[in-house]
């Protein structure tokens, strides 16, 4: 199956994300990347789905776009196909240009709603290969959290209005380790991963404060076209990356 196959409306395997802020220099090879788009990942084997995203200013939640940062969201049919694709060349020509720059495999514990039409299944354990084994109950698994929604154009400026507040709550959230907003096109297709310690200090952002208030005004406003949201262990993560407010990188490697 292409990225651009809708033809199969659930999606299950290995998810993939990769975080990138260019060096100053390479600016313009990271803006060919966003407007090539999936297609340059059209051979990727054991590729199901693929989203190249650019951020907002400094990586956060701004309508003012970054010039540097830029997110990658796939999905492999199993966790070896996962790892050649992070193990890779294309991977290694973001990490050589990159001023910081990040990996994680993931696999999705539930989801709800769908991106593009095509709902998120669970990842089936036959996927997961020798990575079944990072999976005991017993160790501290780091969360993984995808947000997307598409907004209605009507409704764009009312749920911008939400995002500065969002953004601050998310950063200075305790427990989260790692938070960037991405886009697929200006103000309309917008995405957030972020990173958790646990799932109590996410349920905690989740169902608090200033999300909690957008949240409902998203729903009693009926902001979205769609939305998704996927929970997801951290199966490997390689390099790092710091939280714009937040005093050091996640990860090393």
């Amino acid at each position: 199956m292409t990225p651009g196959d809708t033809s199969t409306t659930t999606l299950e395997g290995v998810v993939v994300v990769a975080l990138v802020e260019y060096q100053a220099r390479h600016k313009a090879w990271g803006w060919l990347r966003l407007a090539q788009g999936q297609s340059a990942l059209q051979q990727v084997p054991g590729l199901r789905f693929a989203k190249v995203m650019g951020s907002g200013h400094r990586g956060g939640f701004s309508i003012r776009p970054s010039s540097t940062h830029q997110g990658l969201i796939t999905m492999f049919e199993d966790a070896a196909s996962a790892q050649a694709f992070v193990q890779g060349p294309l991977i290694a020509a973001y990490r050589e240009r990159a001023r910081q720059f990040w990996t994680g495999l993931m696999c999705v514990d539930s989801a709800r709603g769908a991106w593009d039409g095509r709902v998120w299944g669970n990842t089936p354990a036959q996927a997961l290969g020798s990575l079944t084994d990072t999976l005991d109950p017993s160790n501290q698994i780091p969360l993984a959290v995808i947000t997307r929604a598409s907004i209605r154009p009507a409704k764009a400026l009312a749920f911008w209005r939400y995002a500065p507040a969002s953004q601050t709550d998310l950063q200075n959230a305790p427990g989260c380790t790692m938070a960037m907003g991405l886009g697929e096109a200006p103000l309309l297709r917008q995405c957030t991963f972020s990173l958790w310690r646990n799932t109590p200090s996410m349920l905690a952002y989740a169902h608090g404060g200033a999300h909690q208030a957008a949240l409902e005004a998203a729903y009693r406003h009926d902001f979205f076209a769609e939305s998704l949201f996927v929970r997801m262990r951290l199966l490997e993560q390689q390099g790092h990356w710091q939280t714009p407010g937040q005093p050091s990188p996640a990860a090393s490697a």
